[in-house]
C-alpha cells in the first residue's frame, strides 16, 4: 500500500513531465502549500535557476495578511509573484501546480496572477 506522500510525489512528478512537453522555453511558476504558509516562484528549467519568488512568510507581506494560509494571502502572493515576474522581462509561464488539486489557494493564486498580466 502506497502512502500519501509517494502518491502525491508520482502525481507532482507527472504534473512536471506534462509540463516538460509543452513548455517550449517558457519559464515554471511553481506553487508550493503548507498548512501555514504559501510559496511561489518562477523557476528557468535550462538553467536550473530560480528567477522570482513570493511568499507568504516574508517581513513586508506578514503585515497586510492576518494569516499566510488561506485564500487572502495566496491571491495577494499571486499578484506579487506577477508584478515581480513583469519587472523581471517575464511574459509567459507555464503554471506548475505540484501535485495539488487546482482549487481554493492554488487556483486563487493562479487567478490573481493572471489579472496582473501573467499569461499562462
Amino acid at each position: 500500500m502506497s502512502s500519501a506522500k509517494s502518491t502525491f510525489e508520482r502525481r507532482k512528478a507527472r504534473v512536471r513531465r506534462t509540463l516538460a512537453r509543452v513548455s517550449n522555453g517558457r519559464p515554471r511558476l511553481s506553487v508550493h502549500r503548507s498548512s501555514q504558509h504559501i510559496y511561489a516562484q518562477i523557476i528557468c528549467d535550462k538553467s536550473g535557476k530560480t528567477l522570482v519568488s513570493a511568499s507568504s512568510i516574508e517581513k513586508g507581506l506578514r503585515d497586510k495578511i492576518k494569516k499566510g494560509g488561506n485564500i487572502e494571502a495566496a491571491e495577494e502572493i499571486g499578484s506579487i509573484i506577477a508584478e515581480r515576474g513583469k519587472e523581471a522581462g517575464i511574459e509567459e509561464v507555464v503554471f506548475d501546480r505540484g501535485g495539488y488539486i487546482y482549487h481554493g489557494r492554488v487556483k486563487a493564486l493562479a487567478d490573481a496572477a493572471r489579472e496582473k498580466g501573467l499569461k499562462f
